[in-house]
């Protein structure tokens, strides 16, 4: 069965607990409610995949709290990066990081990685808590989003892959991340959201 947690310092605390021993909760985002795990956690990242029924061989978004969390996970970051998270993080903003290279790297490491940091005070607590965390929509791939947690309750109620969901009320919905790639040279816009392609531009110049 699914818990149902509130969103309270106790709830989060527990969420946090859950998570640290490899568990997989629901939570609510800037846009609707996502299901998440520890990022540095392989088995549950595959419980991940299995709850959405999503091939593992797509990648997903990790959400932290802060540009240094993502940086301590072995991605680079540059002037580019910081320039647009003072800009826009927490927000709709998806920057693809490479991975740091350096000697003796983990090889689990994907060359490339997605980041975001949130605007939802739920969210940002829990990874505050709990570390980065590899993060998709809380749903089944292919079926509608949910936007509270009921839905979430719904959308999980018949398997057991989904541990908790964190209520943290309704969510507004909106429109998707704008996803930037800063793994090259040349900056590349991969999808357009809230933020254009010319505000982009205005702080970090050029962009494919």
């Amino acid at each position: 069965m699914i818990e149902r947690l509130p969103a309270t310092p106790e709830g989060l605390s527990a969420a946090a607990a859950l998570l640290d021993s490899g568990g997989v909760a629901a939570f609510p985002t800037d846009t609707v409610y996502g299901i998440g795990c520890r990022a540095d956690h392989a088995e549950a990242i595959a419980r991940l995949f299995a709850a959405k029924r999503r091939p593992v061989d797509k990648q997903v978004p990790i959400l932290a709290a802060s540009l240094e969390q993502a940086a301590a996970l072995g991605y680079k970051v540059d002037d580019r990066v910081r320039a647009l998270a003072a800009r826009w993080w927490p927000g709709p903003l998806t920057v693809v990081l490479p991975v740091q290279p350096r000697a003796g790297s983990d090889a689990a490491l994907a060359s490339s990685q997605a980041f975001r940091v949130p605007d939802h005070p739920v969210a940002l607590a829990l990874i505050e808590r709990s570390g980065p965390l590899t993060t998709s929509s809380a749903n089944r791939s292919g079926e509608p989003e949910t936007y509270d947690a009921d839905d979430v309750l719904v959308a999980f109620a018949d398997d057991d892959l989904l541990d908790a969901v964190i209520d943290g009320g309704r969510v507004p919905g909106g429109v998707a991340s704008t996803v930037i790639d800063l793994t090259a040279a040349e900056a590349r816009l991969l999808r357009e959201g809230p933020i254009t392609r010319e505000e982009l531009a205005e702080v970090i110049g050029r962009i494919d």
